[in-house]
């Protein structure tokens, strides 16, 4: 059972009833995002927890502030059920206190989208779990899904979820002041996007360090100060501040 539309729900639920392990019923908050999901996965839906079937395994995938309210009338209400979350920053004891008995986390490291669902193939799924026979469990359901699975702490995870906004979201806002930057010229975005996919591609076959090109990787101070006399003062302290990390670290 899936509780929660957005993102990660989705992707979850699609992929779970393409491995043959349909949810069951699906609940949001609204009605209306409940029912999308549970049409396009082919099970119940219901905006009523109360409403909704019992099931062995329930996915609690909400935002990170409604968490823990949710959890606990989910383990009211479902108290032999192995319950689990997807969220990277959260610890696993949080279903614990919320009065979970069985609990765990499965979490798929990767960016979701309703509207480009992303097949979990060659994704590493990050498991925990409250006992020995519960991640067990976890392993083959994730097995089920990905070729990657693995067993991560509630530590080691909130440094995958940083690392993931570092690999992620970090990335896709400097491609915002790219284009921003760009369209201030009147030059095309696109024209970068040959040379984003070849930087992305390259560090699937060597470490990150030795794919580092550019004028902070040579010490081109010249360059540098004339592309920092060029920009508005945020993007120059933002250049600055990675061309001296980039410095340091090929020294």
């Amino acid at each position: 059972m899936i509780v929660g539309a957005g993102n990660m729900a989705t992707s979850l639920a699609v992929a779970l009833a393409k491995s043959g392990n349909a949810p069951v019923a699906v609940w949001s908050r609204t009605l209306e995002s409940a029912s999308v999901l549970g049409k396009r996965v082919g099970c119940d839906y219901t905006d009523e927890l109360t409403a909704l079937p019992q099931a062995d395994v329930i996915i609690i995938s909400v935002v990170d502030s409604a968490l823990c309210e949710v959890a606990a009338k989910v383990a009211s209400l479902y108290p032999s059920a192995l319950i689990l979350h997807t969220a990277g920053s959260i610890p696993v004891s949080a279903l614990r206190d919320a009065g979970a008995t069985r609990y765990g986390v499965f979490y798929p490291m990767q960016t979701m989208s309703k509207s480009n669902i992303v097949p979990l193939d060659n994704v590493t799924i990050f498991i925990e779990g409250s006992n020995d026979a519960d991640i067990e469990y976890l392993d083959a359901l994730a097995s089920s899904l990905s070729s990657k699975v693995a067993y991560a702490t509630s530590e080691q995870r909130s440094f995958l979820h940083v690392a993931a906004i570092f690999a992620c979201n970090f990335p896709n806002a400097l491609y915002c002041m790219v284009a921003e930057l760009l369209e201030s010229k009147g030059l095309p975005f696109d024209s970068m996007l040959p040379l984003i996919d070849e930087a992305a591609r390259k560090v699937h076959d060597m470490p990150p360090l030795a794919a580092q090109t550019g004028p902070a990787k040579r010490g081109d101070h010249n360059v540098m100060n004339a592309h920092k006399a060029m920009l508005p003062n945020e993007l120059a302290s933002i250049y600055e501040a990675m061309s001296n990390y980039i410095m340091k670290r090929n020294r």
